[in-house]
């Protein structure tokens, strides 16, 4: 039976939304789990089915994985074995690759095919390797199956990454924590994501100083313990729900919501004609009037516009009347939801990395397919303006990322419902 999601545009939201623990946090901490050998717990993790994939190669390694409430608690004592990845998980989604280093660590080799997700274009590991061969791994390829050894350990060094890339940082922080001697990362990217990675493992025992900086020092040890944490809220649901404001109008108080990660989306969307406001951790967005315009916006590495964010922002901007011009410029196929857009009546096209808007006066309902995660939560924040339903389908790719979209939606007025047939 096919599942899709049914939405019904046209009504506005309205009340309050607490954010879940970040998706791009949770998934490189329980990888780093493996690198402790006593119990780590997260806690208000969202049941997202790439957490259930992590949990799959977790278990195939020897740990003890269990759910108390929103917690998920991860006993890494028993972790060891030949290292070999499970490779239905890892085909199916790209943060498999943060086991590279935890796997060398307490199996001496990891093996697994090449790691799966979105098809954004091509997305290498290049700067994760190479990072790991200058700290003692051998890499050997055959065919898509990657094996990775490190027969003296690894060993802590010197490393300029070519590029701020949030998963080689990740993959390189966790391997310098138990790696002898000090590694130093210059040019290493700066998400919220990192810092809080580093927390965790700062919790366990780990000696880092600079994580969130482009200038990381780490002090190998010999050995971490696990830690309780909780993982920082998910900024990328945060920019979902004020699009949706954005796109269907009212008013939405985000609640856990640190301001400075949102304020590059905030921008674009007060730039359009929505208002936010933000006191502590709350974050109220509201749009009452028509939307316009914003001209030629783009991505970039953090502090800047997030790519996650880019196509959220496009839907909105739909029926903004006048130009919009979204840009990526860290994938090369992030507006795969152009075609979708089309199909409820947007004037959208891309050329190159870039979405071309024109914005027009209403959208109609249509029968769409999600193409990928952040593509299909677009879909659905497009189709809230749309006059009459709306059918999203390939569902699969948005519960990789949001727990319950559409269960998110209706608790804020909006008329949205899984269905199958």
């Amino acid at each position: 039976m096919a599942e899709y999601m049914v939405i019904r545009g046209g009504r506005p939201l309205e009340g309050t939304a607490r954010l879940p623990a970040a998706k791009n946090s949770v998934l490189p901490l329980l990888a780093a789990a493996l690198l402790c050998k006593g119990e780590s717990v997260l806690t208000q993790v969202p049941r997202l089915s790439d957490v259930e994939q992590s949990v799959a190669i977790l278990t195939a390694l020897g740990c003890r994985c269990q759910w108390r409430g929103r917690g998920l608690a991860v006993d890494g004592a028993e972790a060891g074995g030949d290292g070999a990845l499970p490779e239905g998980p890892v085909r199916a989604m790209r943060s498999s690759v943060f086991y590279l280093a935890p796997a060398l660590h307490r199996c001496g080799r990891v093996q697994m095919p090449m790691p799966g997700g979105c098809k954004l274009g091509p997305r290498p590991i290049d700067i994760h390797l190479d990072g790991l061969v200058k700290m003692g791994a051998r890499v050997q390829w055959q065919g898509e199956s990657l094996t990775v050894t490190a027969p003296g350990g690894l060993h802590g060094v010197d490393y300029s990454l070519r590029l701020p890339s949030v998963g080689a940082t990740e993959t390189l922080l966790m391997a310098a924590v138990l790696a002898p001697g000090q590694t130093v990362l210059r040019g290493a990217a700066a998400e919220p994501e990192i810092a809080d990675l580093a927390a965790f493992l700062t919790a366990c025992g780990a000696r880092i100083r600079g994580a969130g900086t482009p200038l990381v020092q780490v002090e190998g040890v010999e050995a971490l313990t696990g830690a309780t944490h909780t993982p920082i809220p998910d900024r990328i649901v945060a920019a979902t729900l004020a699009a949706a404001v954005a796109s269907a109008g009212g008013r939405v108080k985000l609640l856990g919501c640190p301001f400075e990660p949102l304020a590059p989306t905030l921008e674009i969307l007060c730039r359009a004609g929505c208002t936010a406001e933000h006191g502590g951790n709350t974050v109220t967005v509201s749009r009452e009037g028509p939307l316009k315009g914003v001209g030629r916006v783009y991505t970039g590495v953090y502090p800047a516009f997030s790519t996650d964010a880019a196509p959220v922002v496009a839907a909105a901007l739909l029926t903004a009347a006048g130009h919009s011009a979204v840009e990526d410029t860290v994938f090369e196929n992030r507006f795969a939801c152009a075609e979708g857009f089309s199909a409820l009546g947007g004037r959208a096209v891309r050329c190159g990395r870039a979405l071309e808007i024109e914005g027009v006066a209403r959208l109609s309902g249509a029968d769409l397919r999600a193409q990928d995660l952040r593509g299909g939560a677009a879909l659905a924040v497009a189709a809230l303006a749309a006059e009459g339903e709306s059918r999203l389908f390939g569902l699969a790719h948005i519960r990789r990322g949001y727990g319950d979209l559409a269960g998110i939606l209706r608790a804020l007025g909006a008329d949205a419902a899984c269905r199958r047939e």
